[in-house]
């Protein structure tokens, strides 16, 4: 079940507003289709990022994938225990496995990703 107070993107990554800031993480079905995530690989705080374009990588014992940013902006927190704890995305994609927080530069973009029920309609979950 896909939490409705966050925004999704077609690659699979969801957004969640806090404030001035955004939360980023993967979704439930995106690690489920990674299966067990093994190495997290996430830009540093004062990063830009560039809606739509990789920000870093995500491995399994499948495959690496690209993470692709839901927003244009800053990046102002990393969840640095995934770097020693990268299955705590599998366990809890939604809260603890969190990625990064950012800085939007437009907050109108949050607002054009896709809902909890979009993003249902596309994965077919």
């Amino acid at each position: 079940m896909n939490p409705a107070d966050r925004r999704y993107t077609s690659e699979h990554e969801w957004i969640k507003p806090e404030g001035e800031h955004c939360v980023v993480g993967i979704t439930a079905f995106a690690q489920d289709q990674l299966g067990d995530i093994v190495y997290v690989e996430l830009p540093k705080v004062g990063d830009r990022l560039e809606a739509g374009k990789a920000f870093g990588v995500i491995e399994s014992v499948k495959t690496a994938s690209d993470l692709y940013a839901p927003v244009s902006g800053e990046v102002v927190e990393v969840n640095s225990e995934l770097v020693d704890q990268p299955q705590t995305v599998n366990d809890d994609p939604y809260d603890r496995g969190w990625m990064i927080k950012v800085r939007p530069a437009d907050s109108t973009e949050v607002d054009r990703l896709l809902t909890a029920d979009q993003y249902s309609e596309q994965t077919g979950e």
